[in-house]
């Protein structure tokens, strides 16, 4: 478990204690999207999945709003996402980074994906006062690679599953548990999948003329055999 404090939008501050992460895969609405993510990972030796969409569990203590991370080695890359939050019934939406050594992720996904911290944004927005015009949230994500930064993905949300079937299809009629924070999937990398040395974020709901986001520093730490 992790204690985590955010920012609910108009609501003020809001400690919350993260007792499930999820990291949903493969969640594209569209089967070509999906299919070009998959082949993208298949290029650098990752294996197709068991099934789509795909639900891995790693540990909460993963989920960070640090503004750096430390990684093993210099193979791991970012991935922005929406991020789902249960509360008292209720659904908080945020924005993360699904941080990921691509290295293990060629041998192990599930491993892969508890190698790295899960960076997020502090501010969260409350899922009944956006539901209405989802699909038109679009999420963004930039790398910094020896100083330049560059756009590295975009998409709007109606390329992904509908809240309430992603929801359905990882947890069936109970919902999503209060204290589960659920990553919701990612769009293809622009000019393909690559390391950086700073991942910046963003989720931006137009139609409220609102964003959330967040950037990190990516550390590596020496691989000594």
């Amino acid at each position: 478990m992790v204690d985590l404090t955010f920012t609910v939008q108009d609501k003020g501050a809001l400690t919350l204690a993260i007792d499930q992460a999820v990291i949903a895969g493969w969640t594209g609405r569209d089967p070509v999207a999906r299919d070009k993510h998959i082949a993208e990972l298949e290029a650098i030796g990752i294996a197709r999945p068991a099934s789509t969409p795909i639900y891995y569990r790693v540990s909460a203590c993963r989920i960070t709003t640090a503004d750096s991370i430390e990684v093993s080695g210099g193979d791991s890359s970012g991935e922005v996402e929406f991020v789902l939050i249960g509360r008292q019934g209720r659904i908080l939406v945020g924005c993360g980074s699904d941080h990921t050594d691509r290295k293990v992720e060629a041998y192990s996904v599930t491993v892969s994906k508890q190698m790295c911290d899960k960076p997020m944004a502090s501010t969260l927005w409350e899922l009944e006062d956006v539901i209405g015009h989802w699909d038109q949230m679009i999420l963004r994500s930039w790398a910094i690679i020896d100083g330049k930064k560059v756009l590295y993905q975009e998409g709007t949300l109606d390329g992904m599953l509908p809240v309430n079937d992603l929801i359905a299809r990882g947890f069936g009629g109970k919902g999503l548990p209060d204290g589960c924070a659920m990553f919701g999937g990612t769009f293809a990398a622009k000019g393909g999948i690559r390391p950086a040395d700073r991942f910046e974020f963003e989720l931006e709901d137009a139609v409220l003329k609102r964003k959330i986001g967040h950037g990190y520093d990516v550390i590596v730490l020496p691989v000594l055999g």
